[in-house]
């Protein structure tokens, strides 16, 4: 696990100044503390940190093919590199180190571009081809490691992090107002773009080739939601028999694995699948909070530490901790991300860094076999609208809130839907056009700021993806859309920035592409059968979870800001967005973000919405400083 950065200059005659390569390869030092190297040939230059994690002694990189004519900086894990190693030494291929990176350049010499599709694992890399004058940069299948670039009108820069990209003079940072209300509507940034202007994501399963100055990009996976029909038996064997595979290709490590604990379904399966399947020792890692009105999760991991005999390892944040590192927080995820459970993630990175340089969590169980209840009550109404008469009054009764079906939280909740089209209404598991940045933006927005405000350019990721699969079920829509926008978007940059930022790398078993594919596959009744969510994958782990967490209500890292917004951390909220400064930026209307306090004070109802504010204020202050938009007035 590694930080890369480097620049491409179009001009063949120009030459990168080693000091440059040094400074961005320093921005990104927490990703890789132990080691460091640098490629420069003219015109391309290569930087990279090294986090030590496989082939201790020989992974130093930039590394070449046997005559230095194809070099590469690589970040990440290629689990299936001894085999794939093999096929290169029968091909005649030489190797002078044990790395998986050593793989990925042979595999270049025979394939090309097309050598992506031979790996099995996490990366992001950049190879250099000095004979084809080409550079290629690609990233895994979906998004478990990042990657950024720049593209001006000489260069193409790229990096890790956006703060490597920025350590080079060229990059002058810039607001993209257009997209400032994506991150509102969704409450994080799916896509290509990010904030700055002209600063890009390479999009998961996709590739960059870089041939004189043109630069074209092309997919090279996709998930296929083709059901194919099983038995619930065939299901459970093929399922453990994935499980098993990707759990121990997960486990390959020189150094000792630990495991995050949530007190869930996919974090327990993960540390029982991996009992025996390592020479080190286990570690496992939860946390808790200071506050008696969310659920405990310690007791439940606890409970699964002790049957698999981990020394197991606890700690406890209040709002104190979550406020103070909420502007390192913006820092290190560098794209506005409301995500409070990142904040917990930090910190249990921090404790485990004592002790692993790898954890292992359950990240991805959810969107890949349909865990989350939004999918069951989403599936089950869509269903409803297509009952035919008498139903109809019923359902037009609920659109309409009748005073009788009120008291249903359920109804309550999804009723205003029953009349809006799926399409219209899906935007992700974190938005809905109901949410106040998409119902009431022109109450909050300032008249300048609205002139910026495209709603079908905001949710623009989300219908490319429902227009792509138009002819997919419901369920497999909203997966999709989820794995596509979300997973990439949200909970994988969380996972990457914040582990990275303790210098430890994360491994997510459960998001090994052929077990997407497998899951992708399974008929919709074995992942969401009746009102049971996640079935086949809870049927097969039934002997190796204990009931107590099968049976539980999915809770995960349940961060109590929202308690924190109203009580102890209403003041320090308020600083901040009616500072003068954050004011000043032009977009939002005092009096509004005023009354939208007040009225979460009394209610609660728009902490989400507040700590949003929170994020985008403090990424303003981290990455533009005092800079506002030049065309907005106060």
């Amino acid at each position: 696990m590694c930080g890369i950065c480097g620049t491409l200059l179009f001009d063949r005659a120009a030459t990168i100044a080693p000091t440059l390569l040094k400074r961005m390869a320093d921005t990104i030092s927490h990703r890789g503390p132990d080691d460091e190297g640098y490629y420069i040939s003219g015109s391309v230059g290569f930087g990279f940190r090294r986090l030590s994690i496989i082939d201790l002694n020989t992974g130093h990189q930039p590394l070449s093919n046997e005559d230095g004519t194809v070099w590469i900086v690589f970040n990440g894990e290629i689990y299936n590199y001894q085999e794939l190693r093999e096929m290169l030494r029968s091909r005649g291929h030489v190797f002078r180190t044990t790395t998986d990176t050593e793989v990925i350049i042979h595999l270049y010499e025979d394939y090309g571009e097309k050598c992506v599709e031979k790996l099995r694992g996490m990366f992001a890399f950049a190879i250099w081809d000095e004979r084809r004058h080409t550079m290629l940069l690609a990233r895994d299948r979906v998004g478990i490691k990042p990657l950024y670039y720049w593209r001006g009108e000489g260069a193409i820069v790229f990096g890790s992090e956006i703060k490597s990209i920025l350590a080079n003079p060229e990059v002058v940072p810039e607001v993209l107002p257009e997209v400032v209300d994506r991150f509102l509507t969704l409450y994080y940034m799916p896509g290509q773009e990010t904030l700055l202007r002209g600063i890009f994501k390479l999009p998961p399963g996709c590739y960059m080739l870089v041939v004189d100055g043109t630069v074209t990009i092309r997919p090279y996976w996709d998930c296929d939601f083709k059901s194919i029909p099983r038995t619930d038996k065939e299901a459970e064997e093929q399922l453990i028999a994935l499980l098993e595979e990707t759990v121990q290709l997960h486990m390959m490590s020189d150094v000792p694995v630990g495991f995050l604990l949530s007190g869930g379904v996919d974090s327990s399966a993960m540390l029982s699948l991996a009992v025996g399947k390592t020479k080190h020792a286990l570690n496992s890692f939860t946390i808790g909070f200071a506050d008696p009105c969310v659920t405990d999760e310690r007791p439940y991991a606890k409970l699964v530490a002790s049957l698999f005999g981990t020394e197991h390892h606890e700690m406890t944040i209040g709002p104190r901790e979550f406020s103070d590192f909420l502007p390192s927080y913006v820092r290190h995820m560098e794209e506005p991300v409301c995500e409070p459970p990142a904040v917990a993630l930090f910190y249990i990175s921090q404790l485990a860094r004592g002790f692993v340089k790898v954890l292992i969590s359950g990240e991805g169980g959810d969107e890949a076999f349909a865990g989350y209840s939004n999918y069951r009550w989403l599936f089950w109404l869509e269903g409803l609208k297509r009952l035919p008469s008498p139903w109809s009054g019923l359902l037009k009764a609920m659109s309409g809130g009748a005073a009788y079906l009120s008291g249903s939280h359920k109804i309550t909740k999804y009723r205003q839907l029953f009349g809006t089209p799926f399409e219209s209404y899906y935007y992700s598991r974190t938005s809905s056009p109901f949410h106040y940045f998409n119902s009431r933006c022109s109450d909050v927005y300032t008249e300048d700021f609205l002139q910026y405000v495209n709603k079908e350019q905001s949710l623009g990721p989300i219908r490319d993806c429902l227009q792509k699969h138009k002819e997919m079920d419901v369920l497999s829509k909203m997966l999709y859309v989820d794995t596509k926008t979300w997973l990439p978007d949200d909970l994988l940059v969380k996972a990457d920035k914040m582990t990275m930022a303790n210098s430890i790398e994360l491994r997510v078993p459960l998001l090994d592409h052929k077990l997407l594919e497998f899951a992708a596959s399974l008929p919709r009744n074995l992942k969401l059968r009746g009102l049971t969510t996640k079935y086949i994958a809870k049927k097969a782990l039934r002997s190796r979870v204990p009931k107590e967490i099968l049976g539980r209500k999915k809770a995960g890292f349940p961060v109590p800001y929202e308690h924190w917004i109203r009580g102890a951390l209403r003041d320090w909220l308020s600083e901040i967005l009616l500072d003068r400064e954050t004011v000043g930026r032009g977009y939002f209307r005092r009096y509004a973000v005023e009354q939208l306090i007040s009225d979460n004070k009394e209610s609660g109802r728009y902490s989400k919405e507040l700590f949003s504010l929170a994020v985008l204020e403090l990424w303003h202050r981290e990455f533009l400083g005092s800079k506002r938009l030049a065309s907005l007035s106060l």
